[in-house]
């Protein structure tokens, strides 16, 4: 396993790509009934035929939600992270499909001083890819991450 990196240890520019997973329908599934969003667009086979995307598709926060945890525990370096505080001109750009296979591109970009001297502000630069290498989110992650301790 590799060693988490401090907020010290980032360099804006630096770029991580994860590992990759496939959506599948049981994820589609399971996503519905954990946030109750049950639209046609997503379960319902005939009416999702005639829609614009002609199939069923991922919910677009169950592609986000897959890719925290693509950045977090399938990319190499890994971050000490603290919290993730917020998401910022996040934008859907492409549909994912059932059996799509996604990963996530993170780019680190700024980061600020924290009022907490244990912790430091990190905005990541982030994009979900799919199988064809298309961009089908992209925006920015406002990160708050650990600082190398005193002692380490």
């Amino acid at each position: 396993m590799a060693e988490r990196l401090y907020w010290e240890e980032l360099n804006p520019g630096d770029e991580a790509v994860s590992l990759n997973r496939t959506i599948t329908e049981a994820d589609v599934v399971n996503f519905c009934g954990v946030s109750g969003d049950f639209n046609w667009f997503h379960i319902d086979d005939v009416r999702a035929s005639e829609s614009v995307f002609g199939k069923r598709v991922a919910h677009g926060m169950l592609v986000t939600s897959v890719a925290t945890g693509l950045q977090v525990e399938k990319m190499d370096p890994k971050i000490a992270t603290a919290a993730f505080v917020g998401l910022k001109d996040w934008s859907f750009r492409a549909p994912v499909f059932f059996g799509d296979t996604i990963r996530v591109k993170r780019t680190i970009g700024e980061k600020s001083e924290h009022k907490n001297p244990a912790q430091g502000w990190c905005i990541y630069e982030i994009e979900v890819l799919n199988q064809d290498d298309k961009v089908v989110q992209r925006g920015q992650w406002n990160m708050l991450i650990q600082r190398k301790p005193a002692d380490g």
